[in-house]
């Protein structure tokens, strides 16, 4: 059976906030299997996230920032730090008032039952809009790095020799390919184009994750960090896509 594909909170939670009108529907699929999020808007102001999706107004521009360390940051400050720390923000445009909002995740329990608390905190920034559409790009030019990505990762794949890792590692890989996102976690009347976009992207951040597991066939320490390069690669294109698809700003 074909695994469900998972998406960073940040891309859910911009996705809904570009199709404002259903905070409760929003907040259960941003929310998943994780406990009741909270949203702390200042020091002493902590609301659960359906309250502060009912409360804000409707965004005119939504952004999602996927950094890691080492790249470019389309986050300003004061959340930048915080932004790279968790891998992930949504950048909120609201007439003239532009802000960003970070996921902070508390992991408990076992492997075998896990659970995450997660606090957003929400952080007026500078306007954060020209940084984001540099960064982004278009989602036909994303549309097209993927293909590409796809490519780049199915010859780390072979480099990596799929067939001497453990069974289980290839069949992983084999489900992940025809893996598809959770509908009733995006909003309704998501775009194909958009929809097309996250599922390769998910798919190929999977594929990514199981492939670093193991360097198969390398047989030295370079041939393995060449492959891991490679792969690193596919993963910055993949996000780059995901916060192309979760995007929405004015031109669009």
């Amino acid at each position: 059976m074909a695994p469900a594909l998972d998406l960073p909170r940040s891309v859910l939670l911009a996705l809904w906030l570009s199709s404002p009108g259903e905070p409760r529907r929003a907040t259960l699929a941003v929310q998943g299997a994780d406990e009741p999020h909270v949203v702390r808007r200042g020091d002493d102001d902590v609301v659960p996230l359906v309250q502060w999706l009912t409360d804000s107004p409707a965004p005119t521009e939504v952004g999602v920032a996927l950094p890691v360390p080492g790249e470019p940051v389309a986050v300003p400050p004061p959340a930048s730090g915080d932004a790279t720390a968790a891998g992930e923000c949504v950048l909120v445009a609201t007439g003239d008032a532009t802000s960003a909002v970070v996921p902070h995740v508390e992991r408990f329990g076992s492997d075998l039952e896990p659970g995450h608390l997660v606090r957003w905190s929400l952080v007026d920034v500078a306007d954060w809009r020209r940084a984001a559409h540099a960064q982004v790009g278009s989602l036909e030019e994303a549309e097209r790095a993927l293909r590409d990505g796809l490519r780049t990762a199915t010859e780390a794949l072979v480099g990596l020799d799929v067939a001497r890792w453990s069974a289980d590692a290839a069949d992983e890989i084999a489900r992940v390919r025809d893996g598809a996102l959770t509908p009733s976690r995006l909003p309704a009347g998501l775009d194909g184009q958009r929809l097309r976009v996250l599922t390769s992207a998910a798919r190929l951040r999977a594929i990514v994750r199981l492939a670093v597991r193991d360097d198969g066939g390398a047989v030295n320490l370079w041939q393995a960090d060449q492959r891991s390069t490679a792969l690193r690669e596919v993963d910055r294109v993949a996000r780059r896509a995901m916060a192309a698809a979760a995007t929405r700003l004015a031109r669009d």
